[in-house]
């Protein structure tokens, strides 16, 4: 579930920005919710652009078209009503994300500070409760933020990013940054909810399979073995996510990965491909 102010990766914005030149585009012009949805017998996505008009904020919520998310004084809350594409079927129902800590603390994943991550709940509580399609569970889940003041394109060539839970209630991420001016650019960052995150040396790199698109991905894992595969997620031109099982600082985990290729991503065939799984409507 991720919530979009100026979609980073839409055609739409990404013309309205060249148009615009210096002046640059209006990012409350192109506002997302994108929900993904993984059950054994489908997926489930959605990512329906919309226009400034559709956009509501106040400090407690954001509303976009038909969907909404809150702060309800204890828990972020999500009320879903979009279609997937590109065959329409529709998501409806709510979310409950409640954080075990709130973290303050925010990163730079950019020499400059123009491109801030922060993991403002690194371990929280999720309760799903959906109408369509019937889904109902409680289980673990990792709430974050991104925020930029330039394309990511012109920052960062590609990423390589994976989060685990850990025992006791803690979490880490591992962050590989390639950034366009050659400067390191990694965070290995454990999280715990009673006290302040902790940097711990990151485990030894280790190369993954290519998807279908023939997509570089890598991740961490102690020795540098490579990681197993539990399921692919995604696996698109320029961007996959997985479910990994390995092992970090000798914990035996599970790990949601992600690899971006910003390159692969400005090309025109990949931005010709856009449209059909995130479409606009005003």
């Amino acid at each position: 579930m991720i919530a979009f102010v100026g979609s980073v990766f839409s055609p739409y914005y990404a013309r309205a920005r060249r148009q615009a030149g210096a002046d640059g585009a209006d990012p409350c012009a192109h506002v997302a919710f994108n929900v993904s949805l993984y059950e054994p017998d489908g997926r489930w996505w959605t990512m329906t652009e919309r226009g400034a008009a559709a956009l509501r904020r106040s400090a407690t919520e954001l509303r976009i078209g038909p969907s909404a998310v809150r702060w309800d004084g204890t828990a972020l809350v999500f009320d879903l009503d979009e279609w997937t594409v590109p065959w329409p079927r529709r998501v409806r129902g709510r979310l409950r994300v409640r954080p075990l800590a709130l973290q303050p603390v925010d990163y730079a994943l950019d020499a400059r500070g123009r491109h801030r991550w922060w993991p403002m709940a690194p371990t929280a509580e999720i309760q799903v409760d959906l109408q369509q399609p019937a889904l109902r569970w409680r289980g673990r889940a990792y709430l974050d933020g991104n925020r930029g003041s330039e394309p990511l394109e012109d920052a960062f060539s590609s990423w390589h990013w994976a989060r685990a839970h850990l025992d006791g209630d803690r979490a880490m991420v591992v962050y590989d940054a390639q950034r366009r001016d050659g400067s390191p650019g990694g965070l290995s960052l454990r999280f715990h909810v009673d006290r302040a995150p902790e940097a711990v040396t990151a485990p030894a790199s280790c190369r993954l399979s290519d998807g279908s698109w023939h997509l570089v991905r890598a991740s961490r894992n102690d020795r540098g073995e490579p990681m197993r595969q539990i399921q692919a997620f995604e696996d698109g031109p320029f961007y996959t996510r997985a479910l990994l099982a390995g092992r970090w600082h000798g914990e035996p985990l599970l790990a949601v990965q992600e690899s971006l290729d910003l390159d692969r991503f400005v090309r025109p065939w990949v931005q010709g491909l856009l449209p059909f799984r995130m479409p606009r409507r005003a």
